[in-house]
């Protein structure tokens, strides 16, 4: 932990971090709600109030941003004064989308609440792909009302709203989701089992079939009470993920060896992006931003 370096504090559960080319780090914070630039020197600013629950972010081709919105799915708790997402409640719940809000006006528009019928529930990450589309994960909820948990699922969407295409069903609660450097294989982390799985990519949009037993697909699992969020790819092609309860990034490689385990002592360590050789990591339960160097080097996004 002697590497990282606080930019930002007091934020409500950080998340989806892009870093910018001016130095600052846009981020959501999911309990604020809203989308919030970071400044170099630690300063705030409120780019969009959101309606919800905002959580992964990406700039989209024309310079947009794309949201995912849970639906404000997670309640705010309080244990010993660190924040931790609390049980799903129906009387706040607002349903899960994909949105685009203008990066000049904040202003939002819904681009997807549904695919083929089914209704999005808590579309929690997504990436860009270059080619005017992302790819996005539904981590669902868990009920525990009505003592129920939602497959989740993948879905491919187009910028433009035109279209949007499942690609991956049932997954367990999948979280971050991310490409590899020539975009040729997608992963994406389940959060309750602590896995990391992947697909070949065919075309935009297209993922070859995988078996029942087919041990290629799973790329990496942990053991014991160790739980995935949300994920960046380095430059080395590492899977770098998010991990909740040991609190830090751990890092595999394209062969789904461990390389290392970096601590940041947050237990809900939850995503991180890069610029540059700069690693910029959120720390959810004590609502900072950190940086840190990254070793292996960033990967820059499509679009960023």
């Amino acid at each position: 932990m002697s590497d990282l370096t606080e930019v930002s504090s007091g934020l409500k559960f950080p998340e989806g971090p892009v870093a910018q080319a001016d130095g600052s780090v846009v981020v959501v914070e999911m309990f604020g709600p809203r989308i919030t630039r970071v400044r170099p020197d630690g300063g705030h600013e409120t780019i969009a109030e959101v309606v919800g629950g905002p959580n992964g972010l990406a700039i989209g081709p024309d310079g947009a941003w794309y949201l995912c919105n849970n639906g404000g799915c997670f309640t705010e708790v309080d244990l010993g004064g660190l924040t931790f997402p609390g049980p799903f409640d129906p009387e706040r719940y607002t349903g899960g989308r994909i949105q685009r809000v203008d990066a000049a006006t904040g202003e939002s528009t819904d681009l997807y609440t549904e695919c083929d019928g089914h209704p999005l529930v808590a579309p929690n990450d997504l990436v860009m792909d270059g080619h005017g589309g992302f790819y996005f994960t539904d981590h669902g909820v868990r009920d525990h009302h009505s003592r129920t948990s939602d497959l989740g699922a993948i879905y491919y969407a187009r910028t433009d709203g035109s279209s949007i295409t499942e690609v991956v069903f049932p997954t367990e609660a999948p979280n971050g989701v991310g490409l590899s450097p020539d975009g040729t294989v997608l992963y994406w982390a389940e959060t309750h089992t602590g896995r990391v799985y992947r697909r070949r990519v065919a075309e935009p949009g297209v993922l070859e079939p995988a078996g029942v037993i087919d041990p290629w697909a799973l790329l990496c699992g942990l053991p014991g009470l160790q739980l995935f969020d949300s994920l960046a790819v380095d430059g080395a092609g590492n899977v770098c993920v998010a991990t909740l309860v040991n609190g830090g990034i751990t890092v595999i490689d394209p062969e789904g060896r461990i390389v290392e385990h970096v601590a940041t002592g947050d237990p809900l360590t939850t995503n991180i992006c890069f610029h540059g050789d700069t690693a910029f990591i959120t720390l959810s339960a004590t609502g900072r931003l950190v940086s840190m160097p990254w070793r292996h080097g960033g990967l820059a996004l499509a679009h960023g």
